[in-house]
């Protein structure tokens, strides 16, 4: 019996054919693997956002139909002061009952202080000068100024859920309106950074109310009658709070401002925000501190006042951190009347709240390290929103300090 050769089957066992196709078995198994991965990691990543809104929306349903109506309360009137999120009540509560929270927080209780008790009660710097140990008030006075840079005065207040920001301009003559544009070619506002560098201005807030539907307005027209150096340069007959200055450089605050009213009152700056905002008046004899009676909305906020001296209060406070929830508004009404303001007013709040002051940290020494980065631009509260420093129509600016105003 002849042999058999066997070797060509062990070349055709080993081939580079066969080897192949291992290989290409073995790229498979690791591409489906790796496919598996992938979708399980997708999947991981899908879910738990799912499940934190879930969870999300289960709190606040809870919130919403608990036992507890101030939390309740203070849910819904804080999501109401932003325009981005003045929608998120309406998925929990019917409309009534949010228009009914709202409605309630808008109650007004007035506490009313004859003047010259209340000029007496603090010194301007929050001091109580009921103090046995307190100075004359010609002491107060030059000790109140003597540290003063560029004319002003900053201070830093931590209250329970906000911290504040307060500047306080000697000069009444140097705080003004300035205004983004001529508000007839249709360009977006000035963010506050622009502003400053294009008036010369060392500081500034952000002013009045501007159309801003769902955080989405781009400020490039005011709303309510606005008022920049003396001139009229909007009035789309909208009645709401005038904030503004006289050419007697006094502050004037009221439910709501005529042209023809402001004209007869010499206004030079002024603007307007909503209703209500009324915060502190005087009659010369009086004080009349206008609080809500239903207070729980906390919100980031900005608000200008002014003292018996002619001095200028401008305040903002931060918000929206887990370390500074933000202020009420008897918050900053009780802010504005520990530094003395005997008129006052709220502006724009929410994510438009801000202050300007230029190098505000090497004129008082702050660790830059601990600023973030509009901070470091010249922003002194944290600002914090879903965008970048909003487009505004109006700012609160202060000129530079000159000889002529001290």
């Amino acid at each position: 019996m002849s042999m058999i050769d066997n070797s060509h089957f062990s070349k055709r066992t080993n081939s580079p054919d066969i080897a192949g196709l291992k290989l290409t078995g073995k790229r498979r198994r690791r591409k489906k693997t790796v496919g598996r991965i992938v979708r399980r990691t997708l999947l991981v990543i899908f879910t738990i956002p799912l499940l934190l809104l879930f969870a999300l929306f289960t709190f606040c349903q809870t919130i919403a139909t608990g036992p507890s109506e101030t939390v309740r309360d203070l849910l819904v009137l804080s999501a109401m002061q932003a325009s981005a999120t003045k929608w998120v009540p309406g998925l929990f509560l019917d409309d009534a009952v949010v228009e009914e929270i709202v409605k309630k927080s808008q109650v007004i209780q007035t506490d009313v202080v004859p003047l010259d008790e209340y000029v007496k009660k603090t010194r301007p710097d929050g001091i109580d000068e009921t103090d046995d140990n307190s100075d004359s008030e010609d002491d107060v006075e030059t000790d109140e100024w003597a540290n003063a840079i560029d004319g002003m005065l900053y201070y830093t207040v931590s209250g329970p859920t906000y911290k504040a920001y307060i500047l306080i301009v000697r000069d009444p003559s140097r705080v003004y309106v300035g205004t983004s544009s001529d508000y007839k070619s249709g360009k977006i506002g000035a963010r506050i950074f622009d502003i400053v560098e294009r008036e010369g201005a060392v500081a500034a807030i952000n002013g009045g109310e501007f159309a801003d539907t769902n955080g989405q307005g781009t400020g490039d027209n005011p709303i309510g009658l606005t008022y920049a150096r003396g001139n009229c340069v909007w009035n789309d007959g909208a009645k709401r709070t005038f904030i503004g200055f006289d050419k007697n450089n006094k502050l004037i605050v009221t439910n709501s401002m005529t042209k023809k009213e402001a004209d007869e009152l010499g206004i030079r700056d002024g603007v307007s925000f909503q209703t209500g905002n009324v915060l502190i008046t005087n009659d010369g004899v009086n004080i009349t501190l206008h609080y809500a009676e239903g207070n729980t909305g906390t919100a980031q906020r900005t608000a200008i006042g002014q003292r018996a001296d002619g001095s200028v209060v401008m305040i903002v406070t931060d918000g929206r951190t887990a370390s500074s929830l933000g202020a009420t508004r008897n918050d900053v009404i009780d802010l504005l009347a520990s530094f003395g303001a005997i008129t006052a007013g709220m502006l724009d709040g929410g994510s438009s709240t801000m202050m300007y002051y230029r190098d505000y940290y090497d004129k008082y020494n702050i660790d830059k390290s601990t600023l973030d980065t509009y901070q470091l631009m010249g922003l002194t509260n944290r600002y914090k929103a879903f965008t970048k420093p909003r487009h505004l129509p109006t700012f609160f600016l202060v000129s530079p300090e000159t000889s002529e105003n001290g």
